[in-house]
């Protein structure tokens, strides 16, 4: 969860509290089920590696994750080997998808907000693709703002996706 600064609309020049919040691992309690899937991936890709090495990395973007590890292995992944491994990480994960809920309390959190008007936002490094199941289980409309990999050309550790959000 991050803290900034929101503008007010009607006094520009004053500021409020506002808050933008990770999906994954923040909102969502699906990190390990992301992690099983990137194994299966990584392993399907020609890269092994125990759970712990592929854990640690989990909220980059998926691209700068297969580079990351594959680096620390010493393998090197084309572009194509890099988006395949994305695919099968994609496939893998929606076999999961039973198994992942909101973490408790998170759902309430942000009707309090939404109900105190304080301006939140979510910004996640996942693709709009993957992160639509995580906002239909915390029952999310299509008015929240919501900034995905897709929306922004770089995601974590840049903060492209905290500004976008914070816009």
């Amino acid at each position: 969860m991050t803290d900034s600064q929101a503008t007010d609309n009607k006094n520009p020049t004053a500021t409020r509290q506002a808050f933008i919040f990770d999906l994954d691992g923040t909102l969502i309690d699906n990190v390990y089920q992301h992690v099983l899937a990137w194994r299966e991936a990584l392993e399907q890709g020609g890269i092994h590696l125990a759970v712990w090495r592929i854990h640690r990395q989990i909220g980059m973007s998926g691209g700068l994750f297969v580079n990351a590890l594959a680096r620390e292995t010493g393998h090197t992944c084309s572009p194509e080997e890099a988006e395949r491994i994305h695919e099968v990480h994609g496939e893998a994960f929606k076999r999961y998808a039973s198994e992942i809920r909101p973490l408790p309390g998170a759902s309430e959190l942000l009707a309090y907000l939404t109900e105190a008007n304080v301006p939140w936002a979510i910004a996640t490094s996942g693709m709009l693709k993957s992160a639509s199941l995580s906002l239909r289980l915390l029952g999310l409309g299509d008015d929240v703002p919501v900034i995905t990999r897709d929306q922004v050309r770089h995601s974590k550790p840049d903060p492209h996706l905290f500004l976008a959000a914070a816009e």
